[in-house]
């Protein structure tokens, strides 16, 4: 089984350690903001070791769209380069944790819907796409099969 290695952000590794420590009852919510977020488990695509991110709780269906906005940086967050190359992931969402699969949404139609989904959940991924040349990157997590 391979090792988990927490967040080197403060705030990041609090986060996850609240979810997880509460069985999904509290630090549901993204820091001060009250939007609900969700757990991504997932294998560091060079350590191989487990990770943890919070990511915006933004649903289609069954399945979570995962958004790699990384606030308009320039340069995408590490975990999406991580699901590029181990798309298996885990979702926590408040008490449920289920095994998924993510794939990023290459289909400009499925993408743009899906790209509507998450500003109506999270309206800052707007103004987010405007502060970097990147074209964010987004990824659907599937059930697992």
């Amino acid at each position: 089984m391979a090792e988990y290695l927490p967040s080197p952000r403060d705030w990041v590794r609090e986060q996850v350690e609240l979810y997880e420590r509460s069985g999904g009852t509290q630090g549901t919510t993204l820091r001060d903001t009250g939007l609900p977020v969700i757990i991504v488990t997932h294998t560091g695509k060079t350590t191989g070791a487990i990770r943890k991110t919070p990511l915006m709780r933004v649903k289609a269906g069954a399945n979570y769209v995962l958004v790699g906005s990384q606030g308009g940086a320039p340069t995408h967050p590490a975990w999406v380069h991580n699901l590029r190359v181990n798309p298996a992931v885990e979702i926590r969402d408040h008490t449920v944790v289920q095994p998924m699969r993510a794939r990023e949404v290459e289909d400009d139609a499925e993408r743009a819907r899906l790209w509507d989904a998450a500003v109506a959940a999270y309206p800052p991924y707007a103004e987010y796409q405007t502060r970097t040349t990147r074209k964010i990157p987004i990824f659907i997590a599937e059930p697992a099969k």
